[in-house]
């Protein structure tokens, strides 16, 4: 698969932007995608579309489809998870007058391979290891948008398995978007980035606010001199400056969830190969040999690293540009969001022939 480098960068103009400012965001957007978010805009003042969301666990799929959202029209765009339906099923099934209802929607629209008996028990013994029958997804994904205003869908988690493309080329005939344009999302992220992300994440115990020592630290850093260890604290305003700590099992990075990372790789291959369907392809990085061309220097994500300097008892933070290898073993930077948003943008408005 080739994943093409996007240019973001405009000849001519050397203006920097804060990219955590939101002010400044939405200037960045619309000196660099103005026109098309325009168009798309306007497009979905009567259309809509459905877009699957194709990447490794970790490469952001949420967090682009919820900023393109926010960017371009909040009140006509929805970012659909199918994990988040799925933990929500469990509420239903605690509380006995939302079990009965979701037992008699089942009875009326679920159709597959297993009775309703042994479908009901998958729900209440599955874990995360084990897919779910299509069908029965297909069934509660009915369910839900039933519920909701018709907008254009960003849908995450879906397909997750191979049989699951096939159903995937027909999912906007089964959820009653016949003529709207279905498009396949695909993003491509080294496994160094992800493994970072994992190893380095950070929670608040209190207020689950997430962040990450390397990549996205809090404002305010502790020092245990004992451990000779940096830590973050919750700088949230709402919550108690307490020190963030690493989730169970964070530390070994991606290879507990390697068998997973194969499976996306393999669900992507194949819907690159798919013809009849559009692709939008998205990648997290920039070859450092061709940064200066394609980037300015804001959109690559810093990297913290932190001194403790006896003599003063402080901190000294250093930020520097994030140089991973990517799956190749070549020399790249990563990106933050709002750059691969920006290719996402320009994509999406090519695809829908505006």
């Amino acid at each position: 698969m080739n994943f093409p480098v996007s240019k973001t960068k405009i000849e001519g103009i050397n203006k920097k932007f804060d990219l955590i400012n939101p002010k400044e965001l939405k200037d960045y957007f619309e000196l660099k995608a103005g026109s098309e978010i325009k168009k798309i805009r306007d497009y979905l003042k009567e259309g809509t579309f459905v877009a699957y969301l194709l990447g490794k666990k970790n490469s952001g799929k949420g967090t682009y489809a919820k900023m393109f959202a926010q960017i371009v029209s909040p009140e006509r765009i929805d970012h659909f998870s199918i994990g988040d339906m799925i933990r929500n099923i469990d509420g239903e099934l605690a509380d006995p007058q939302k079990r009965k209802e979701l037992l008699s929607f089942l009875e009326k629209n679920y159709r597959g391979r297993f009775p309703l008996e042994e479908i009901i028990s998958f729900l209440e013994g599955r874990n995360t290891k084990i897919l779910l029958p299509t069908e029965l997804i297909l069934a509660l994904i009915k369910k839900e948008l039933e519920k909701k205003e018709r907008k254009a869908l960003f849908i995450d988690g879906f397909p997750r398995d191979l049989d699951q493309i096939s159903y995937s080329l027909f999912f906007r005939d089964l959820i009653g978007y016949r003529e709207d344009p279905d498009i396949f999302v695909l993003i491509d992220i080294p496994e160094t980035v992800i493994d970072a992300r994992i190893k380095w994440r950070r929670v608040c115990p209190l207020c689950k606010t997430s962040r990450n020592l390397k990549l996205f630290p809090t404002s305010k850093i502790d020092f245990d001199q004992e451990k000779r260890e940096f830590c973050l604290l919750c700088d949230n305003p709402n919550c108690k400056e307490v020190p963030l700590v690493q989730k169970e099992g964070d530390e070994m990075g991606v290879k507990p969830i390697q068998e997973r990372l194969k499976m996306d790789e393999k669900l992507i291959e194949m819907a690159f190969s798919l013809h009849g369907i559009p692709k939008i392809l998205l990648r997290n990085t920039v070859p450092k040999k061709e940064a200066e061309t394609f980037i300015d220097d804001y959109e690559v994500t810093p990297q913290y690293d932190f001194e403790w300097e006896n003599s003063s008892k402080e901190i000294k933070r250093i930020e520097q540009p994030w140089l991973v290898l990517d799956d190749k073993g070549e020399e790249c930077f990563s990106l933050l969001a709002p750059p691969v948003l920006i290719s996402l943008i320009k994509q999406m408005a090519k695809v829908l022939n505006l």
